[in-house]
């Protein structure tokens, strides 16, 4: 055949330049159906791979297939934790395992190149330095000989990489090396994500599975408990049936009643001890148990029943607790030995007839594992009041039949006695009602004063709730009355004389009330009155009135005399309350607004007084950190001639200015404090930077002779102590004592002259200068002039700021400047910030005042320790 013979339209030798074509074509497509295999294979990964370390170690396998890929790693961007997580890691050279690197230490490499740029990469050794230079990348780790890096995508969004690297020069890698691995890296992050969603499928699946059942197991131990509580209902139940079969003895009384009990808790061994008729010795109407048959009577010792009847109340006594109880010398050693033998697990329950202890049913067990609980021995002490009953019922049914029995046998020769029977069994039920009566009567009474109790005066406020809804004609109002000093009385002459104090209370608000009205103790100082039917609001102003008036007269407590007070709120019943809570928590807020006011008064509730009473407790808490912080500012006020514009002395007071609430002015500064309980350690902090100023300025000569004034509260005059210690703290100073004026403030005076006239006076006579501060803030009477031995006066900054408005106010500062000019005595004119107020002042005569525009004040630095009261710090010295 020729060489030039054709096959088909082709010669043979076209056919053979054709064969290295067909086959470099084949290898193409052998390669396209591997790669389409590979991609097939990763695709099944996303359902066959059970967790994703599987997943990448299968695709290191596929990439494996297709190029040398000894050396390979996939790594995630975490860009919230700003972390590179290596998923798959395996390298030849660096064999460290690696699992996550913050990505500021990769940036500069290889791999933080690719998640920033988004771009892939080749590196051979022949181009590394061309690379390092062209792309600003620094080889992290040992330098490869061949790498390809390709970027991992979601989107548009780089996501993390896939690197392969060669460490030998026998390892190659081309650009179709390259196209494989980036094409199986498009198809990576599809399977990734859906190996992730189905892992969280899962994970969700198991967590709801546990969730579902947690709730089964607490429906589960809620059905028990409701089993428990059936089955506790049906002992019960059982309990009260035996005790009304009276045919059957006692034995077989007690049989049954051991078998209830064991249906309710483990009883292999049960017995009942009682107390014999001389109250000295123990019986045993029942007893069962599996080491001891019988039980004799004895004599009371120190045995388990006897310490159940001393102590009145059910116990559970195991091997840990009976050498404690023998320890203590409870219970005798020998019992306890005897108990620690045999492993013993006891529980008892006295048996309660006619209030008093008369028995113990008792149940134990021996041995490991058989111990008791708490929850059992709830069960015994329940389950103990319904035997005690049982068995009372039982034995006045008994002794019932037995005396009706005899009474039929011998009716006609035992009429007589018959009656007397009859009149001791009506005695009998006439004090069992009484009882009753006394236990219906103690459950809504006070114990102490024999008011009616909160439960009882809430329930009668909840029908007169449900009245006023039926008849919106009908009146009501509630009256909540709190004492003023009744902590002091409990403190000063103790609890004994804080309850008669409580009970001459309860007495004089009792006459104070109309009729028909309810008086109530709530507890503790806090009385209420529930007022029905009126017409007129007056008609509860006066009660209030007649309140606040017979709790102001003294007390005689102890042979001594003490004063208190009363507070008022009263809140007027309307359709819009639902619940008794609502009524008395208004009142309450009315109170605390009459307080406020100063104490002694009444105040009737509307709204504002519950915005007003949430600002006193952000303003209380505000304090409190504030006090902890030592945030407050401590300035000197000066007190001025103003004629000379000579300082007469500076007034030391604290200011405190809150972010929400501005400048809190002094008074209201002052009732926050005195709710705190904090008045004694701030005139403390006050009077001890006050010293240390004064001493301070006894060396410098252009403060020599000036003088300080401290408000105090007239509590600090009622501690004999605290005047003491003011005393010596002044002359530990080495100043003075003239140069330290106190100041007290007229509306805290009242009723207390008795404590407060003593004090008073012995500070006069120690030199220290006297301020009656507000005065006309209470009720302004003469008496405090004359009578108490002030030097200087201070008009309340009310009459002042209103002084040229108001001709009542121009009358009442011109009589004090009077009356003190011929008592001898100094005015003050407090808040002066005007002209036109100092113009009037001046012609009026008064000499002195202080305010705004009388000078700046100034502000000093007081350290002190505002945590501990004065009463501690004299209690140390002591």
């Amino acid at each position: 055949m020729a060489d030039h013979q054709k096959i088909g339209d082709l010669t043979e030798a076209e056919l053979r330049e054709l064969i290295p074509q067909l086959q470099e074509l084949t290898e193409k497509y052998k390669r396209a159906e591997k790669i389409q295999s590979a991609l097939f294979q990763i695709s099944e990964l996303a359902s066959s791979a059970s967790n994703l370390e599987r997943l990448y170690k299968t695709v290191h396998e596929i990439v494996s297939g297709f190029i040398t890929a000894d050396n390979f790693y996939v790594a995630f961007y975490d860009k919230p934790n700003a972390k590179v997580d290596f998923a798959y890691f395996v390298d030849q050279k660096d064999e460290d395992v690696v699992k996550s690197i913050p990505i500021e230490k990769l940036l500069s490499g290889i791999t933080g190149y690719i998640l920033k740029s988004g771009d892939s990469l080749i590196v051979t050794k022949e181009n590394i330095e061309e690379i390092k230079a062209d792309k600003g990348i620094t080889i992290l780790g040992t330098p490869p000989v061949d790498l390809i890096g390709v970027p991992l995508k979601r989107s548009e969004e780089v996501i993390g990489a896939v690197v392969v690297q060669s460490y030998h020069d026998a390892v190659r890698y081309n650009h179709d090396d390259f196209e494989v691995l980036s094409f199986i890296s498009q198809h990576i992050v599809t399977t990734v994500d859906r190996v992730k969603s189905r892992e969280h499928t899962e994970r969700t699946i198991r967590e709801r599975t546990k969730q579902l059942r947690r709730i089964n197991e607490d429906l589960q131990e809620e059905i028990l408990e409701r089993q428990k509580v059936e089955k506790l209902q049906q002992a019960l139940f059982q309990i009260s049936e035996l005790s009304s079969t009276v045919d059957e003895d006692f034995e077989s009384f007690y049989t049954k009643l051991h078998e209830i009990l064991a249906g309710l808790i483990s009883a292999p061994n049960c017995y009942v001890a009682v107390l014999n008729e001389e109250k000295d010795g123990l019986r045993f109407p029942y007893f069962s148990d599996e080491i001891n048959e019988t039980v004799e009577e004895r004599k009371l010792s120190l045995g388990l029943s006897e310490y159940i009847i001393r102590r009145g109340e059910a116990s559970l006594v195991d091997k840990h607790r009976i050498g404690e109880l023998a320890n203590e010398g409870e219970i005798d050693r020998k019992v306890a030995d005897n108990m620690l033998k045999y492993g013993n697990s006891w529980l008892g329950s006295p048996l309660m007839i006619d209030n008093e202890v008369q028995g113990v049913i008792a149940v134990q067990t021996y041995g490991k594992g058989q111990d008791y609980t708490q929850k059992d021995l709830e069960i015994l002490r329940f389950v103990s009041h319904h035997i005690a009953v049982a068995m009372e019922r039982r034995a006045s049914a008994r002794a019932l039949k037995e005396y009706n029995k005899q009474l039929s046998e011998k009716v006609q020769e035992r009429t007589e006695e018959l009656h007397e029977t009859n009149q001791y069994l009506k005695k009998q039920i006439e004090q069992r009602k009484e009882i009753e009566l006394k236990l219906i009567h103690d459950a809504h009474h006070d114990a102490l004063t024999d008011l009616p109790n909160r439960a009882m005066f809430m329930s009668r406020l909840e029908l007169a709730i449900a009245n006023k809804r039926r008849h919106p004609e009908n009146q009501f109002a509630v009256l909540f009355i709190d004492l003023d000093r009744f902590k002091v009385i409990n403190d000063t002459l103790g609890h004994h004389a804080g309850d008669e104090f409580l009970v001459e209370v309860a007495r004089r608000v009792g006459m104070c009330k109309r009729g028909h009205d309810l008086l109530a103790r709530l507890g503790g100082d806090e009385f209420v009155i529930l007022v029905d039917s009126f017409t007129d609001i007056k008609a509860i102003e006066e009660v209030a009135s007649r309140v606040i008036s017979s709790v102001s007269a003294p007390f005689k407590l102890e042979g001594k005399e003490m004063y208190s007070g009363a507070s008022v709120g009263i809140a007027h019943l309307n359709s819009t309350y639902i619940t008794a809570e609502e009524v008395l928590r208004d009142a309450d807020a009315a109170m605390y607004q009459a307080k406020s006011l100063g104490r002694g008064r009444y105040v009737t509730f509307d709204k504002s007084m519950r915005e007003r009473l949430l600002e006193d407790i952000q303003l209380e808490s505000a304090f409190r950190k504030a006090l902890k912080a030592k945030e407050f500012d401590c300035v000197l006020k000066p007190v001025v001639n103003l004629t000379t514009q000579e300082i007469l002395y500076y007034e030391c007071a604290i200011n405190w200015h809150h972010a929400s609430f501005g400048d809190i002015n002094k008074e209201q500064f002052w009732q926050i404090v005195e709710q705190c309980g904090l008045t004694l350690q701030l005139n403390q902090f006050l009077l001890d930077g006050a010293c240390k100023l004064l001493a301070e300025w006894g060396n410098d000569k252009t403060k020599a002779n000036d003088r300080i004034g401290v408000s105090l509260s007239v509590e600090h005059l009622m501690q004999p102590g605290l005047i003491s210690q003011l005393i010596n703290s002044v002359s530990s100073c080495g100043f003075e004592s003239h140069k330290l004026l106190l100041a007290f403030s007229e509306s805290a005076l009242s009723n207390r002259s008795q404590f407060i006239i003593p004090a008073l006076k012995k500070l006069k006579r120690n030199g220290f200068g006297l301020v009656l501060d507000n005065f006309g803030s209470g009720s302004a009477s003469l008496n405090f002039l004359f009578s108490y031995p002030y030097d200087l006066i201070k008009i309340d900054e009310r009459f002042v700021n209103s002084l040229t408005r108001s001709s009542k106010n121009f009358k009442f500062i011109e009589s004090v400047i009077i009356v003190a000019r011929k008592s001898g005595l100094t005015v003050i004119a407090e808040g002066i910030n005007s002209q036109q107020k100092l113009d009037t002042l001046i012609e009026m005569g008064c000499e002195y005042g202080v305010g705004a525009l009388l000078g700046e004040t100034i502000d000093v630095e007081i350290e002190g320790n505002l945590d501990q009261s004065p009463n501690d710090a004299l209690s140390s010295d002591s």
